[in-house]
């Protein structure tokens, strides 16, 4: 159920009190465990976690005007469903290492997963395996994800519409500062070394 809301302040003003409660308990969960680089926002009338433009400008190549999509969190008619999409993206799609950790974690906590595909449903923030869902948004950076999107539209051949990433303005990872190599020791030098430094004479 999509909203017309423009800001996630609105939208959750305009959910009954349990639902808000419920989505603003699952918000606080991503807010504090996602990557820096991951901005919320509204997307496709619901709270949206999205890699910037600024940071992946391509975007989706669904529609490139939009920010490429990570996650997803809304109140539907009967339910409440958080999409993530690193779940759907990849190698085997739901059979890669991120999803069967997933699914692994969520069992052992003694949680139901309600899951298709990308969309896992809930009605209350205690359904969920809320350490679990800390522990997949750390996991997931926007970088890994962008390189994990690249690689499942490669496999499927999908050749994307937007506009290239510009190395220039695109942030890549700062290279680890080497120490300057030490000079080799010419033949003065190793004299100098090798040699104790002459004693002062005592004045008289």
């Amino acid at each position: 159920m999509q909203s017309k809301a423009t800001t996630v302040t609105a939208y959750l003003a305009s959910l009954p009190a349990d639902r808000r409660a419920t989505l603003e308990a699952v918000r606080r969960v991503i807010l504090k465990h996602k990557d820096a680089d991951i901005a919320e926002g509204m997307q496709y009338g619901m709270i949206g976690y999205f890699v910037p433009h600024e940071l992946y400008p391509p975007g989706y190549h669904c529609d490139p005007k939009q920010p490429l999509p990570l996650a997803g969190l809304a109140s539907q008619k009967q339910h409440c469903s958080l999409y993530v999409m690193a779940l759907y993206t990849g190698p085997n799609r739901q059979d890669n290492d991120l999803v069967r950790w997933f699914r692994a974690a969520w069992a052992k906590a003694g949680k139901q997963l309600d899951m298709g595909k990308a969309c896992i449903r809930f009605a209350t923030a205690d359904d969920l395996a809320l350490d679990v869902l800390a522990e997949l948004f750390r996991r997931v950076t926007a970088k890994k994800y962008i390189a994990q999107y690249e690689a499942n539209l490669a496999e499927a051949g999908i050749k994307h519409k937007g506009k290239k990433a510009d190395p220039k303005t695109t942030p890549r990872p700062k290279p680890t500062a080497k120490k300057p190599a030490k000079k080799p020791a010419t033949k003065k030098t190793a004299k100098r070394t090798s040699k104790q430094p002459a004693r002062k004479k005592a004045s008289r």
